[in-house]
């Protein structure tokens, strides 16, 4: 209801045209207004589809650029970032061109994100993406929330080589670009503004001299695409009035201005004049030709296309209704560029480790590149000698070599400062690892080494009371116990029931005593020390007399032959052999093991391979 009654009391007043933006929930309420009232609506909001009267649109509808560019990058899998309040137009076009020739489009609205969680949330976004091997991505947005999404893809890391963002406004040079410009990622997007045309030199150079006071921005050398866009509607209203002037068509509104919210309402009887006057207007504008067809949309108008170089946005070509896509061919898509290391001096990151980088003793005294010394310092400068550039050596501010926080998806150490793009280059005594070459790219390595473990040296182990047991292992003691006390009491039922094992006592004077009983000299006792006595390589009184004893005493008599021998060789070697008691043999039983703490060098390729 206020927007309402802000419109009407602008026609109130009696005015001509009115300029100003709509977003998606006040578009319809304009367009019905200034078709009601024929009163002529120049905005530089996005695009509208379909056909609405007295609007006249100053933005170029972005659609059929977009779709020419994921046809040339040859794109059949991409995320599509969006944003609701710029309207669904671009995107129900990729989507009608993704079902026809069978692209897979993950479409995401980010134009309801909540400001006090956007980070968090972006950043949750793109590692949902990482899982999905989304990594190419379109951003529907406008210059603020693109900032936004690119901070959170540098804090994450999604800004490094293997990683292609397309900028989907016509913007490109808008946003502050310089932070993902050395990353490694694939930047490219549109411009509408022409910094090469002379209309917009001569322009730009007439606003850096305005007074900042009086005209807030002035002073740069940059103008963003909407305030273009502005500048050319005003051009557009003064150059329609100025030809209506010509045709000396009378336009004055004097007396009562009208009432728009009369039942039936009354339209402004010169509406259409204006509006046809604004339509048949064509100049040269900051945004390139400035033409409308009868629906009030632009015409005849010119897109760069750009890409992001390391010296910086780069125009690789153009797209126009009539050409359609037209690129430079010495700037194919992505295409080589040159190194461009002549006149530029290359950051260089190190870490102080010898003898690889050291600092001098007499570093104090000196200055740059000349405090250091050691193997990466000789090698940094055969590489500028044979490559023709100046290098600045840097020492790492953490002093650590680069890991990836768990929870943050942060890099630090020498590998953050490549992927965030504080440095050039590292010369450093650097682990290869997967995680690491997933960001960042690496040489030939100059040194293979492995994990070197370094543990106290172990004491001489001292003899225990029942240091004896060590040559056999306690399962065997065991099974022999358990197998002393099997044999005993199988000898004592073979005894007991074998008829050769019972006898009757005799006297010494040979006279026998007239008994019925009998006696069995192998009882659950004389058993068990016959096993003991066999065991222990002694006699003893007693032998068993029947067969089937006798069977079992040979075969604990063999059983204990061959334990005692081999317990005796053991023995040997253990009371002759000094034995050092190591229980971490590799890295691989530190890593499986808790008893015994270890450490390594903080966000280094060693900690990664211990978690």
């Amino acid at each position: 209801f206020s927007f309402s009654f802000l419109v009407c009391s602008q026609f109130s007043r009696g005015v001509f045209a009115i300029f100003g933006f709509y977003d998606k929930k006040s578009v319809n309420t304009i367009t019905s207004f200034c078709g009601t009232l024929h009163v002529s609506f120049i905005t530089p909001s996005f695009p509208t589809d379909g056909t609405h009267p007295f609007v006249i649109q100053m933005r170029p509808d972005l659609k059929g650029a977009l779709l020419s560019l994921i046809e040339y990058y040859q794109w059949t899998k991409f995320a599509y970032l969006y944003d609701s309040d710029r309207g669904l137009s671009t995107l129900q076009a990729v989507l009608d061109s993704a079902a026809e020739k069978k692209w897979q489009v993950t479409a995401i609205n980010v134009g309801n994100i909540n400001n006090d969680r956007k980070d968090e949330t972006y950043r949750s976004l793109f590692q949902d993406l990482e899982v999905k091997k989304e990594r190419r991505v379109i951003l529907d947005c406008e210059r603020d929330k693109v900032n936004d999404i690119v901070d959170q893809v540098i804090t994450i890391g999604k800004h490094v080589k293997g990683y292609h963002y397309i900028i989907a406004n016509l913007g490109f040079t808008d946003g502050d670009l310089s932070k993902i410009q050395f990353g490694g990622a694939n930047v490219s997007g549109f411009q509408i503004v022409d910094y090469d045309d002379p209309l917009v030199s001569k322009f730009i150079q007439r606003w850096s001299t305005l007074e900042e006071k009086e005209y807030p921005g002035a002073h740069t050398s940059t103008i963003k695409y909407t305030s273009a866009l502005t500048y050319d509607a005003v051009q557009v209203m003064t150059e329609a009035f100025r030809n209506l002037r010509k045709q000396r068509i009378e336009i004055s509104r004097r007396g009562n201005a009208g009432d728009c919210l009369a039942n039936p309402a009354v339209p402004w009887g010169h509406g259409v004049e204006i509006e046809r006057a604004l339509k048949q207007v064509q100049v040269e504008g900051l945004t390139g030709n400035i033409k409308f067809d009868q629906n009030g949309k632009r015409i005849n108008f010119t897109i760069n296309i750009m890409e992001l170089k390391s010296t910086g946005p780069r125009k690789i070509g153009y797209w126009s209704e009539v050409d359609k896509m037209v690129v430079n061919p010495l700037d194919g898509p992505l295409g080589n560029e040159s190194s461009g290391l002549e006149n530029k001096t290359i950051i260089v990151t190190t870490i102080l480790e010898s003898p690889y980088v050291m600092m001098k003793k007499n570093h104090e005294m000196l200055e740059g590149n000349d405090r250091y010394e050691g193997y990466c310092v000789d090698l940094a400068t055969e590489i500028a000698k044979h490559c023709g550039f100046k290098y600045k050596l840097t020492i790492v501010g953490d002093g650590k070599y680069g890991a990836r926080d768990a929870d943050t998806k942060i890099w630090n150490g020498m590998v953050g400062e490549l992927v965030y793009g504080k440095a050039d280059i590292a010369i450093a005594p650097l682990t290869i690892t997967l995680v690491r070459e997933e960001v960042i790219d690496f040489s030939k390595p100059f040194m293979s080494l492995g994990i070197s473990i370094m543990i106290k040296k172990p004491q001489k182990s001292k003899p225990g009371v029942f240091s004896f047991l060590d040559p056999l292992a306690y399962e065997i003691w065991m099974c022999i116990v358990f197998a002393y006390i099997g044999v005993s009491v199988v000898l004592f039922l073979v005894s007991r029931f074998s008829p050769y094992e019972w006898h009757t006592e005799e006297f010494e004077d040979g006279r026998e005593t007239q008994t019925n009983e009998s006696t069995n000299e192998f009882g659950i006792f004389n058993s068990l020390w016959f096993s003991l006595g066999a065991f222990m390589q002694q006699g003893c009184d007693i032998s068993p007399r029947s067969l089937s004893g006798r069977i079992v005493g040979g075969v604990w008599w063999f059983f204990t032959l061959i334990i005692i021998s081999s317990y005796t060789a053991n023995l040997a070697a253990f009371l002759t052999v000094e034995r050092m008691v190591s229980p971490i043999e590799s890295a691989e039983d530190l890593s499986k093991q808790t008893e015994i703490a270890y450490g390594t060098l903080d966000s280094g390729s060693t900690k990664e391979f211990f978690r």
